[in-house]
């Protein structure tokens, strides 16, 4: 119980503090950072996949809530975007996956499943499955999390970058403990059949399926309270910020490097395509830049969320990426690895 007390403390203190700094996203970024210098430098504290669970739920909650009938109908003006981000998100993962291959020095399929932009638990499931190295796909997700949550933030204060969407107390409905708790009802029966039938992101799309379905027929049972959204935020900073243990940079430090180093890169890429489909479609560079960041759906939507940033087309891009790179995750390793071998008699030496 100490470890998970310590945990909670420090996270919480990362927040006061960043709030006290100003910094982008305090309830997300502060837990992040304090907790991962804290678990670098050895402290003994931990977090608990259920508060990460937690944090997922507040947040499908929060998504469901904007989708109004006006907005599904602006996100399903948008499905022939949408799609042609579905396979930017594919020439980002090849990216990915032959920058790691060629400097990462590991085998294909590790940097395959390492580079796939795609939800990071799936992506180390399928690396057990094709039996990669499954420490260093997990790596790779965490460190191009970690860039992206805490680059994008950063360059849009820098830029004065903000929206101009409605925040979820502004939307014409009042809290209610009643509604609240019939909204909690209906989300956790949701999560829980999600993860029954093993669904991807059960505790963000669970919840976030049933809250669209309730807000986009006008079925306002509440909004979420500032202190829910803050505490969501927080659980999700603390259980990205705990993956950092003490030897994480010191077990494989090329491989790491170049992850960052690729993670930026990949992160410049996405915004040459931002603007190209900004372009293309009208829509606001800045809304793009975070529907196609290889950065995961939670972290994303939080940021689209905290700076007001078309937050439904964000969450629509995510879920649909999500559902296509799963799709094809699979079916694209095995045509790539064949070509690999046709060109490559041997792979280079692990680290």
């Amino acid at each position: 119980m100490y470890p998970y007390i310590l945990g909670f403390l420090i996270a919480l203190g990362g927040a006061f503090i960043a709030n006290l700094l100003h910094i982008p996203l305090p309830w997300l970024m502060g837990p992040l950072i304090a907790t991962a210098i804290t678990t670098i430098n050895g402290a003994k504290s931990k977090s608990h996949p259920y508060f990460r669970y937690f944090g997922q739920w507040v947040i499908g909650i929060s998504l469901g809530l904007y989708f109004t009938p006006s907005t599904m109908a602006t996100v399903m003006d948008l499905w022939h975007y949408i799609i042609m981000g579905c396979f930017i998100a594919l020439l980002m993962s090849m990216f990915n996956a032959f920058s790691l291959y060629r400097w990462g020095r590991v085998d294909f399929k590790t940097a395959w499943f390492a580079g796939t932009v795609g939800g990071a638990s799936e992506m180390a499931n399928l690396a057990e499955r094709y039996h990669a190295q499954s420490d260093r796909v997990a790596s790779s997700h965490s460190v191009r999390v970690l860039i992206v949550v805490l680059v994008i933030p950063f360059v849009f204060r820098l830029l004065d970058i903000h929206g101009t969407d409605a925040i979820e107390s502004d939307i014409p409905y009042q809290f209610s403990l009643v509604g609240l708790s019939q909204l909690l009802a209906l989300t956790l029966i949701a999560g829980f059949i999600f993860i029954r039938f093993n669904m991807p992101n059960s505790w963000v799309l669970g919840p976030l399926l049933v809250t669209l379905i309730l807000t986009s027929h006008e079925v306002h049972l509440t909004h979420l309270s500032p202190e829910i959204r803050n505490l969501g935020q927080l659980c999700i900073g603390w259980s990205l910020g705990s993956k950092y243990t003490p030897n994480f940079f010191s077990k494989a430090p090329r491989y790491i490097s170049v992850s960052v180093l690729i993670s930026l890169a990949s992160l410049l890429v996405c915004a040459g395509f931002a603007f190209i489909l900004s372009w293309i479609s009208g829509i606001p560079v800045s809304t793009l830049i975070l529907s196609l960041s290889p950065g995961g759906i939670t972290e994303m939507t939080i940021t689209a969320k905290v700076l007001m940033l078309g937050v439904p087309t964000v969450a629509a891009f995510h879920i649909a990426r999500m559902v296509f790179i799963l799709l094809t995750a699979q079916p694209c390793y095995k045509l790539l690895n064949r070509y690999i071998q046709k060109r490559h008699h041997h792979h280079p030496i692990d680290e």
